[in-house]
């Protein structure tokens, strides 16, 4: 069954929807099946995979509201080799319409259950805020990844990021947890993002992934030409870092499998 990860955090412009795509990008070319949902209305995660989310036939909406079927909404086809769920405005209008309906909170994670046995990650670009769409993505999810940058505000949000995860875990998600703590745009002449660094490591320890995505002009351009930044220039920094993070994921998933069989 495919794991179903939610990239979020409450703090906008930290480099979510810039690992959704790469990482999802990264773990497609090592012959994994991946999916890509797009939750947030901006289209981001869509318009960097290749998709004009201005011609799309159907989004995270119909998906969500009207319930479309699964097979109906997937783009099969895009810039990053992966599957995809696409976003734009309309998806605003999710949130609203989700409040009249029944088991709202539980859209998401019905409408994968057909599917999940088809993928081997099922990444959620999640909003920048907790709304009704965040908590479709996390009640869908079985862990979150949460992108961050190593600054002193980052920490004050991540504090308040963790607290929200652990009341939707004892509200809507019990077996929800945290998948692993990403740093992003990371320059290491900067002292404190040093410091902010050592305490992640300190406080959270192997959640904490080793590798670390620097900042990279390549990275921030990539979306403009409608691909992830392994396409765009496969020599960056950036590219290869997403891949990097790609691999250690792998490993740490092999590694999971074989304690669980051990203590079986």
């Amino acid at each position: 069954m495919g794991k179903v990860i939610a990239v979020a955090n409450q703090k906008g412009g930290v480099g979510k929807t810039t690992t959704c795509v790469n990482l999802a990008a990264s773990l497609a070319a090592t012959q994994r099946k991946v999916l890509v949902i797009d939750l947030d209305p901006q289209g981001n995660a869509t318009m960097a995979s290749g998709v004009d989310k201005y011609q799309v036939d159907a989004t995270a909406y119909e998906l969500l509201v009207e319930e479309t079927p699964f097979s109906d909404v997937v783009i099969t086809e895009n810039a990053g080799g992966y599957h995809l769920v696409a976003a734009n405005g309309d998806v605003t209008a999710a949130e609203i319409k989700l409040m009249e309906v029944f088991a709202r909170e539980v859209r998401l994670r019905t409408a994968l259950e057909p599917v999940r046995d088809q993928y081997d990650f099922i990444f959620i670009d999640c909003p920048p805020s907790l709304n009704l769409l965040t908590i479709n993505a996390m009640t869908a999810a079985d862990s979150v990844l949460v992108p961050m940058q190593c600054e002193y505000f980052a920490l004050e949000g991540l504090t308040a990021l963790m607290d929200t995860i652990s009341k939707l875990a004892a509200v809507v998600n019990a077996d929800l947890k945290i998948e692993g703590l990403l740093r992003t745009m990371y320059d290491p002449r900067n002292r404190l993002a040093n410091e902010v660094s050592q305490q992640l490591k300190k406080h959270f320890g192997d959640k904490v992934y080793r590798t670390v995505i620097p900042r990279n002009v390549r990275l921030a351009e990539a979306p403009s030409h409608g691909c992830p930044a392994m396409y765009y220039d496969k020599t960056s920094s950036g590219a290869k870092a997403y891949l990097a993070l790609a691999g250690e994921m792998i490993r740490r998933e092999e590694t999971a499998r074989e304690t669980a069989q051990v203590e079986a």
